[in-house]
């Protein structure tokens, strides 16, 4: 490890030098001024003065050299569409989608949420956005509209772009009505509602409001829009994130410093190459579909999988068979997925020529050592851990193949990344701990390019969420316990705070709670997130009904969780639902009256309960006890 060793240690302890050569990786309009700006920590400005563009890096540069070549790779087993767009035809739908937006007013700075399914339009949506100068928020399309709303009422978006549906399994699943749903329920209204019709779903229109996406391109089908140079620590986008209140957090990203950081792990953790293709299976929703389906690959000059289906549909080997039919070089998924496949006949992994695939590349959750090893077996490929978060934007820990090929550990997502100072902290007395010791996960400042620069409208919030939860430490915490070993290896052991990660989507438990105390019939919930063999965690509430000979018998029990579920996939989409609603007389609290949630969560999963010395009534573990022995 002596190469990465001091590729490492040059970041931390020459940061302006080190970063001044990854910036050369991306393309300026005015350079670069100062690297690093951390005079008010913990805020950190990275490459001021200079001026690029985030669409011009993904899109307008590569079209002298590689304008005929793939960019744009889209693939549905849902409606059996495939579809390829070169680096040209990109450049020019993007600059349709570009003017459509100044046509109706969108400026630099203005807000365009983008609501939409895994199709080319919403990448064009996307690029076109940071072409002129506007930052997009894209919200998953599987939220339901109180969860829309407030991001709506959030961002405040002059635009909505949107679709009539998407498709999921074969099955619907209509955007519309949730969308008109969500903008009754915000404050905030949209000027205008872009639709793309895809013809799956029924899609009525407010005049005035509402246009049809594909009319109004065609009246720019020549457009030839200017990219708008931004200073580097403007805005590109707002992800939001779940927290430990009710209230979604707005990551914002930066435009030069992730532009810079993109194409740095591109090269350096994923080996990429211009003309090579790069498979994400994630969606765009979320931050993997963001860094390494949209920009990371397009700004290395790859063409990106962009891709709307499941991982079993037709069958098993769907995947496979685009590595092959694409000649894909790099792939990034998620653990779920491959413990998904699992389930299929092994002989699928062996269908499809993989002779182009270099490695495997997996994030979201926790990886288990009996996947890794299942599919780094089945495919006779690397199979290459990382960790990171929406808040970072790019891996914290991995292995970075295109520096040093360090030897993979099974369980450990690899060693800190180039630019971060990992290190782990005693929750209670703020003491740094050494190896083979349980720690926070936290990250010394300044964070490096990439990362968010701060909560959307909310210094205050971004610094006192994540500076201060280390006691007497300004450090980034990253809220999962983690262990490090004697040869720097880290491996992530769970959450700290209340943040459940289902399925590689990290859910607030707040959240939920919030939405089943919405429930008439519910006084008082306790949402936890389990352990679970296939998805990571799920969650599972325990409720304490306002008028318990309500919930007495096994029928009524069953028809008061359905209500339940119902009501959560209405407020916050089918990705929230807990897998069981247990009812109770009681929640297991502190003497203050602090739900003991890490106790709920011990008997859930068969651990010891812990210290008890705080509980108000110890009898309300032996009804959380009694509740999972229940079958209904």
């Amino acid at each position: 490890m002596s190469t990465y060793r001091q590729f490492h240690a040059r970041s931390l302890q020459q940061p302006e030098a080190f970063w001044r050569e990854q910036s050369a990786l991306v393309d300026w309009q005015e350079p670069v001024q100062r690297v690093l700006d951390a005079s008010r920590p913990p805020f950190a400005r990275w490459f001021t003065g200079g001026r690029t563009n985030l669409c011009h890096n993904a899109v307008d540069r590569h079209l002298p050299a590689r304008a005929d070549q793939p960019a744009l790779i889209y693939v549905s087993t849902e409606t059996k569409t495939e579809k390829t767009y070169t680096f040209a035809e990109l450049h020019r739908e993007v600059n349709r989608y570009a003017a459509v937006l100044k046509a109706l007013g969108t400026e630099r700075g203005d807000r365009v949420l983008i609501y939409m399914p895994m199709i080319p339009e919403a990448i064009f949506a996307m690029l076109a956005s940071v072409r002129i100068g506007a930052i997009h928020s894209v919200v998953f399309g599987g939220f339901a509209s109180h969860s829309l709303a407030t991001r709506i009422d959030d961002a405040r978006p002059r635009i909505i772009v949107s679709a009539d549906a998407g498709s999921r399994s074969g099955k619907t699943v209509p955007y519309k009505g949730l969308l008109d749903q969500a903008i009754a329920l915000a404050s905030h209204a949209p000027e205008h509602v872009l639709m793309v019709d895809r013809g799956l779903a029924p899609m009525p229109m407010t005049p005035g409001r509402d246009l049809d996406c594909a009319a109004q391109v065609r009246q720019h089908w020549d457009a030839k829009v200017d990219c708008v140079w931004l200073e580097s620590n403007e805005p590109s986008y707002i992800l939001y994130t779940s927290g430990t209140t009710g209230r979604p957090k707005g990551v914002q990203r930066d435009t030069g410093g992730y532009a810079v950081a993109l194409a740095a792990s591109m090269k350096h953790v994923f080996g990429g190459e211009a003309g090579g293709t790069y498979f994400s299976t994630s969606d765009i929703g979320w931050v993997v579909g963001h860094s390494y389906i949209v920009y990371g690959p397009l700004i290395a000059g790859m063409a990106t999988v962009v891709y709307e289906g499941t991982p079993i549909r037709p069958d098993g080997a769907i995947w496979w068979r685009i590595i092959e039919q694409y000649r894909v070089n790099i792939m990034f998924s998620a653990p779920t997925a491959i413990r998904v496949l699992k389930k299929q006949d092994p002989a699928l992994l062996r269908r499809h020529d993989l002779s182009s695939l270099q490695a495997l590349f997996l994030a979201g959750e926790p990886l288990d050592e009996p996947t890794a090893r299942w599919i780094s077996e089945g495919l006779g490929k690397p199979v290459v851990d990382n960790y990171w978060q929406t808040e970072t934007g790019w891996p914290i820990i991995a292995t970075p193949r295109g520096v040093e090929a360090l030897p993979a550990k099974f369980g450990s997502p690899g060693v800190a990344c180039y630019g971060y100072d990992v290190r782990l902290y005693d929750e209670i007395t703020g003491a740094e701990v050494g190896n083979n010791t349980k720690g926070v996960v936290a990250i010394a400042g300044p964070l490096p390019p990439g990362c968010m620069s701060t909560i959307w409208g909310d210094d205050e919030r971004f610094v006192n969420t994540y500076w201060h939860s280390v006691p007497g430490r300004s450090v980034y915490s990253t809220f999962d316990w983690g262990i490090r070993d004697d040869d720097g290896y880290f491996f992530i052991l769970g959450r700290t705070d209340d943040v459940i990660n289902v399925a590689g989507h990290r859910l607030g438990t707040r959240e939920i709670e919030e939405s089943i105390s919405s429930h008439a019939g519910i006084a008082e919930v306790a949402v936890v997130g389990i352990a679970d063999a296939l998805k990571g965690q799920v969650a599972i509430a325990f409720a304490v009904a306002r008028d318990p000979g309500a919930v007495t018998d096994a029928a009524q029990r069953a028809a008061m969780e359905g209500e339940i579920l119902k009501l959560v996939d209405s407020q916050l989409g089918a990705v929230a639902r807990p897998s069981r609603v247990h009812f109770v007389g009681v929640l297991p609290k502190t003497r203050s009256g602090k739900l003991l949630r890490r106790t709920i969560q011990a008997i859930c999963e068969g651990r010891e309960a812990g210290d008890l010395t705080t509980i108000e009534d110890a009898s309300a573990l032996d009804q959380i006890r009694q509740a999972l022995a229940t079958k209904v």
